[in-house]
C-alpha cells in the first residue's frame, strides 16, 4: 500500500507543478508586445535552426578546446605506446604526436581539417593551458630532486655536471657566431642570440634520464647513482643559468640585467631562508597521506603559484619559480609521493601533452626546404652531441670512472627531451629564435633523446662481460632454477610455497628467485628503494619461516611482460611461475593506447603472451604479442590459498601432457605428495612412453601415485585436493567441454612445456 501511496503522491505533485508552469508561461507570452517580437530572428525551419545551433556550438571556443584536448591525449597515448614497444621513452612519442598534429604533417596534407581543429584564434587558449601544465610539471621536477644525494656525492658529480654544461655552452656560442654571420636573425642582439644557443646545447632532461636509469635497473649501481646526481646538479645549474639568460634577453644588455639578477638572488634567499623552514614545519606536522587535507594542500599550492608569479614579474620566467617551489618542499619521500600523486596525473596526462602539440604547431619542418638548412641542422646535432656526450664522458673519465661508465654517463647526459622543448619555446616567445632555427632545434631535441637507448645498448655490447668458464656453466646447469614473478605480496607468497614444494629436500641444488616489476610510469626514482623493501618484505619473512633461501630482483619497466621474458631467458631458468593481475582491456584499443587498468585475473592471456602460443580463446589480434619466447617451462598459479602440496590431482587429456611427469616426480619426492593421475579419456592406453613413465614411477612410490581411469571422480575426493596440475592445452579442452567438476578445482597450476 505504501508503494502505491508514494506513486500517487509523485504523479500528483509533478502533474500539478507542470500545469502551473504551463499556465504562467502562457500568461507571460501574452505580455510580449509586438515591438519586442519584431526584432526576433525569422525561423528557417526546425531542421535548419537545429543545424545552425549545432554549427554554432561546434565553433564555440570551449567546444574547440575540448575537441583539441581529446585529440591531443589520444594521439599522445598512441605514439607513446608505439615508443614503448620500440624501447624508447614515452616522451619521444609525445613529442612526435605534437609534430604530427602540427603543420609539418596534419597541416600539410589535411589543411582544412587542421584549420578546423586548430584555428589560429584558439591557440592562445591552448598556450595558457599548456603553461599551467608546465608550471605543475616543473614543480614536480623540483620535488623529485634529492638534495641529500647532491650533498653526499657533490664533488665528482659537480665536476661532471658543470663540464657537461660549460663545454656544450662554449660550443653553442661558437656555433652561434657562424649562424649569426650567415643567417642573422632580425632585431636580435648577438649576446641574446648566442646565450640561447648555448643554453639550448647544454640542457639535460632529468626526468627522462631518471626513467631510463630505472628501466635499465641501474638505480642501485654506482653508475646509476652517479648519473642521477649529475643530472640533478645539471638541472639546478642549467635553470639558474637560464634565468640569468632570460633576464639579459629581456633587459637588453648585461648592465640592465644586473637589477633583475639582484632581485632574483633576493627571491632565492627568501625562498630558502624563510619559506622553506615554514614548509618544513608544515611537512613535519602534516606530512602523511592522511594529513594532506584540503587546507594543507592549499598552502603548498599558494606557495607554488606565488613563487611562479614572483619569478614571472621579476623577469626570469614563471617556470623557474615553479621549479624552485618544488625544490624547497619538505624532503620526506612519503610527503613528496603523496603530494605528487595529487597533481601528477592532471599535469602529465592532461595538460603536458598540450605543450607538446603547441610546440608541434609552431614547428614547421617544411621551412627546412633548402639543402643548406638541412646541413645546418646536421651541424647543430653534431655540436650538441659532441658537446654534451663527449664533455660528460671526458669529465667522468677524468674523475676516475671507467671508460664504460664514462661513455654511459655521456650517453645519458645527452638526453634532452621535454626540457629542451621548454627552453626552445621560451627562446621562440622572446623572439630570439626564428621559425627555421626553432624547427632545427626541435629536430635536434628529438634525435638526441632518441639516440640515448641505442647508444647505451652499443656501449653495453662493446663492453659486454666475458663468457663464464666451463666449470661455472656445469655448476649452473646442475641447479633446478625457479623464477617467481609476482605483482602482489600474497601472490608471491603462494608462488613461494609452490616453489618450496618442488625443492623442499634439495635446497642446496635449487635456486629460487623472486622477481617484482613495477610499471615505470608509477614510480619516482627517489622512492625506488622504499618500494623494493616493501615489495619483498612479506615474501622474505615467509622464506625465512620455511628456511628456504631466495634471491630477489626488483625492476622497473614500461613493458612488464617483455621484462619477465628477458629475465627468465637471461638467467636460464628451468621453471617460470607467474602471478597474474591483468587488465580486462588488455589487447584492445583501450588497453594498448589509453592504459586502462581495471584489474582482474586473466592467466590465459599472459600465458600466451610470454609463450607466444596460439590460444583457442583468442578474441583480439595476437600480432601485438611479444616476439620472444620463454625458454623455461611456464606455470601460472590460479591461487585458492595454496600452502601445501599434500594431495595433488593431474587430469590428462593429451599425449603432450607427458612433460608433467617431471613435476609429478618432484612433488612426490620433495613434498611426499599423494598424486592422482586422472586419465579420464584413456590416453595412456595408446601412448606407451607416457604410460611407462607413470608405471615406473608408480612402482618406485606405490603409496604416493594412483592412476585412475574413471569418467567422474567423487565430489569428496575433489574436496580433499590441495593442487591441480594441468597443461594449458588440456585446460582449454576441459573448458570447451564444460566439465561439471570445473567449479570444484582447488588451486590450479597451468603449465606449458619449455621451448623445444
Amino acid at each position: 500500500m505504501k508503494k502505491y501511496k508514494n506513486t500517487i503522491f509523485y504523479v500528483t505533485l509533478i502533474g500539478t507543478l507542470l500545469v502551473v508552469m504551463y499556465w504562467v508561461i502562457h500568461l507571460g507570452a501574452q505580455l510580449q508586445s509586438q515591438e519586442m517580437l519584431r526584432g526576433e530572428k525569422i525561423s528557417q525551419g526546425a531542421w535548419q535552426d537545429f543545424k545552425s545551433t549545432l554549427l554554432h556550438s561546434l565553433q564555440h571556443p570551449l567546444a574547440i578546446l575540448l575537441a583539441q584536448i581529446v585529440t591531443i591525449i589520444i594521439a599522445a597515448r598512441i605514439m607513446g605506446w608505439i615508443c614503448i614497444k620500440i624501447k624508447q621513452p614515452v616522451v619521444i612519442g609525445e613529442m612526435l604526436a605534437g609534430i604530427i598534429l602540427g603543420p609539418s604533417l596534419l597541416g600539410l596534407y589535411f589543411p582544412e581539417f587542421s584549420h578546423t581543429l586548430f584555428p589560429v584564434e584558439s591557440l592562445s587558449n591552448l598556450q595558457f593551458l599548456s603553461q599551467i601544465g608546465l608550471i605543475l610539471f616543473m614543480f614536480i621536477i623540483g620535488m623529485e630532486l634529492d638534495l641529500n644525494v647532491l650533498r653526499n656525492k657533490a664533488h665528482d658529480a659537480v665536476v661532471i655536471s658543470h663540464a657537461s654544461i660549460v663545454i656544450p655552452f662554449t660550443l653553442g656560442i661558437s656555433l652561434a657566431y657562424f649562424l649569426y654571420m650567415y643567417h642573422p636573425p632580425a632585431n636580435v642582439e648577438f649576446l641574446s642570440y648566442s646565450l640561447f644557443i648555448g643554453i639550448s646545447m647544454s640542457i639535460t632532461a632529468f626526468p627522462v634520464l631518471a626513467r631510463i636509469v630505472q628501466e635499465r635497473g641501474l638505480q642501485k649501481s654506482k653508475l646509476g647513482s652517479m648519473v642521477i646526481t649529475c643530472a640533478a646538479a645539471d638541472d639546478i645549474t642549467a635553470w639558474c643559468i637560464l634565468a640569468v639568460v632570460i633576464a639579459i634577453v629581456k633587459a637588453g644588455d648585461f648592465a640592465s640585467a644586473l637589477y633583475t639578477i639582484a632581485l632574483a638572488i633576493a627571491y632565492v634567499l627568501l625562498m630558502i631562508k624563510i619559506v622553506r623552514p615554514f614548509l618544513m614545519r608544515v611537512g613535519e606536522v602534516k606530512g602523511t597521506r592522511e594529513g594532506l587535507n584540503k587546507p594543507v594542500v592549499a598552502i603548498f599550492f599558494i606557495v607554488l603559484l606565488l613563487s611562479a608569479y614572483a619569478t614571472e614579474v621579476i623577469g626570469i620566467h614563471a617556470l623557474f619559480g615553479a621549479f624552485m617551489a618544488g625544490a624547497i618542499m619538505p624532503e620526506s619521500s612519503r610527503f613528496r609521493t603523496a603530494f605528487i600523486e595529487k597533481i601528477e596525473d592532471v599535469s602529465t596526462l592532461l595538460l603536458l601533452p598540450l605543450f607538446f602539440v603547441y610546440t608541434g604547431l609552431r614547428t614547421q619542418i617544411g621551412l627546412l626546404n633548402d639543402p643548406q638548412l638541412w646541413m645546418i641542422t646536421i651541424v647543430i646535432i653534431l655540436v650538441a652531441v659532441i658537446g654534451k656526450f663527449a664533455g660528460s664522458a671526458l669529465a667522468a673519465r677524468f674523475v676516475g670512472q671507467s671508460w664504460k661508465d664514462s661513455l654511459s654517463i655521456g650517453a645519458l647526459m645527452n638526453t634532452r627531451g621535454l626540457m629542451e622543448l621548454i627552453v626552445l619555446n621560451i627562446g621562440y616567445d622572446l623572439g630570439v629564435l626564428s621559425a627555421e632555427l626553432f624547427s632545427m632545434m626541435v629536430v635536434m631535441a628529438l634525435i638526441t633523446t632518441f639516440m640515448t637507448g641505442p647508444s647505451l645498448d652499443l656501449i653495453n655490447y662493446l663492453y659486454r662481460p666475458k663468457k663464464r668458464s666451463l666449470q661455472e656453466e656445469i655448476q649452473n646447469k646442475s641447479k633446478f632454477k625457479i623464477l617467481l614473478s609476482f605483482a602482489k605480496s600474497n601472490t608471491g607468497i603462494s608462488l613461494l610455497h609452490l616453489a618450496d614444494a618442488l625443492t623442499l629436500k634439495s635446497k642446496n641444488t635449487a635456486e629460487i628467485t623472486a622477481l617484482h616489476i613495477e610499471p615505470s610510469n608509477e614510480l619516482h626514482h627517489y622512492e625506488v628503494e622504499t618500494q623494493e623493501q616493501d615489495s619483498f618484505r612479506e615474501i622474505k619473512r615467509v622464506a625465512q619461516d620455511l628456511e628456504q633461501p631466495i634471491q630477489t630482483i626488483f625492476k622497473i619497466s614500461s613493458d612488464i611482460d617483455s621484462e619477465i621474458v628477458q629475465t627468465s631467458n637471461e638467467q636460464s631458468q628451468d621453471l617460470l611461475l607467474l602471478g597474474v593481475s591483468e587488465s580486462i582491456y588488455e589487447g584492445s584499443l583501450l588497453g594498448r593506447f589509453l592504459d586502462f587498468t581495471s584489474r582482474i585475473i586473466n592467466p590465459e592471456k599472459l600465458f600466451h603472451t610470454v609463450t607466444n602460443a596460439e590460444s583457442p580463446f583468442a578474441t583480439f589480434d595476437r600480432n601485438q604479442q611479444i616476439n620472444a619466447k620463454v625458454n623455461a617451462m611456464v606455470g601460472i598459479l590460479i591461487d585458492k590459498n595454496f600452502v601445501k602440496a599434500r594431495r595433488v590431482i593431474v587430469p590428462i587429456l593429451l599425449k603432450s601432457d607427458e612433460f608433467l611427469c617431471a613435476l609429478i616426480q618432484r612433488l612426490i619426492h620433495h613434498s611426499d605428495a599423494q598424486v592422482i593421475v586422472w586419465d579420464f579419456d584413456q590416453i595412456l592406453r595408446t601412448h606407451e612412453s607416457f604410460r611407462e613413465k607413470l608405471r615406473h614411477l608408480e612402482q618406485l612410490v606405490p603409496n604416493h601415485l594412483t592412476i585412475m581411469e574413471e569418467k567422474n571422480l567423487d565430489v569428496d575426493l575433489w574436496g580433499q585436493q590441495d593442487l591441480m596440475l594441468i597443461s594449458l592445452p588440456c585446460w582449454h579442452k576441459i573448458v570447451n567441454k564444460k566439465m561439471d567438476w570445473l567449479h570444484l578445482t582447488p588451486s590450479t597450476l597451468l603449465l606449458a612445456d619449455r621451448k623445444k
